[in-house]
């Protein structure tokens, strides 16, 4: 078997970021604008009815609450394009970069191994989804949120299980449906971003670096584990906060107070979140790594490499 260059992936990674760009900008000019009327008229309502709990004002509590309930999903259901359009435009660069490496350096098809990988990335992903929307505690900042989950266990996980790419898409897919079907929408596209990298980082470290699907000691697969898994959310407890400060601020237009206050409560949710993932990853992975290998499900990257350099 030989490297063979293929452009199929390039070709539709061209025409989906055209694609994107074109429904990403529409969607901004349209129906996000109007979702941005429609939060300051939920601030107005949140506003009074915290004055009338706070004895300032007078009117129907009741009425408001439905009223802002109202604005809440009508808001919700408008940013959805805009976010919709943003995660397809960021998947597209992806797809871009990953058909111009198909282009140019070429690929070795290795089709047993790919279903595998499919398969457990497929399970991972779902994982990602479930930790995320079902496991979670909601924590608002003014019109926003953020909050403690457990979705970067799996997320983790997937990188140490499947490697950095793989690893990352299972992460990045589940984390950004789990968004796209909740009230996180508006973040799935920094969210496809984060979670693709700390696959990414993940791999490097515990694939690339320590080769840990091959043979060692307990003690070196348990302390690369664990570092690997660190590297990862380290990464995220510094972008996370980072990036989400200057997404919101010039690609959503949420004003810099509230960026900056959901900046500094997420960085506290993303610091727990990250300690839990690292503990609970390795756990899960120390604990499924000799199953896997008596199982034959173990995905040994070492060997799919070598095939590779000897085709």
């Amino acid at each position: 078997m030989e490297k063979r260059k293929s452009y199929g992936t390039l070709i539709a990674g061209i025409v989906l970021l055209i694609a994107s760009i074109i429904f990403t900008v529409y969607a901004h000019n349209t129906s996000y604008q109007q979702s941005v009327a429609t939060g300051n008229q939920l601030s107005e309502v949140k506003k009074q009815i915290s004055d009338i709990e706070d004895g300032t004002a007078a009117g129907d509590v009741d009425a408001l609450n439905l009223r802002k309930d109202t604005l809440s999903a009508e808001k919700l259901n408008l940013e959805r394009p805009y976010s919709y359009g943003l995660t397809l435009l960021f998947f597209s660069v992806l797809l871009f970069f990953k058909g111009l490496y198909n282009a140019l350096v070429g690929v070795v098809k290795t089709p047993n191994t790919d279903v595998k990988k499919l398969a457990q990335a497929g399970l991972l992903a779902a994982l990602c989804y479930i930790g995320f929307a079902f496991f979670k505690i909601d924590i608002a900042v003014g019109p926003e949120k953020t909050a403690f989950h457990f979705g970067n266990v799996f997320c983790v996980l997937a990188a140490l299980l499947l490697g950095g790419y793989w690893g990352g898409l299972a992460g990045a897919v589940g984390m950004t449906i789990g968004d796209l079907t909740t009230a996180y929408v508006t973040s799935a596209p920094k969210t496809f971003l984060l979670k693709m990298c700390i696959g990414l980082i993940v791999g490097l470290v515990a694939h690339k670096i320590f080769k840990l699907d091959q043979a060692h000691s307990k003690k070196y697969v348990s302390g690369v584990t664990i570092l690997a898994s660190a590297c990862g959310m380290g990464f995220n407890i510094v972008a996370d906060p980072l990036v989400g400060y200057f997404y919101k601020m010039y690609l959503l237009g949420v004003p810099q107070d509230i960026s900056s206050a959901l900046a500094k409560m997420s960085a506290l949710t993303t610091a727990v979140n990250a300690v839990v993932a690292v503990f609970a990853a390795s756990i899960l992975y120390l604990a499924l790594r000799p199953a896997l290998k008596k199982s034959g499900l173990f995905v040994n990257l070492s060997s799919e490499k070598d095939l590779q350099k000897t085709a």
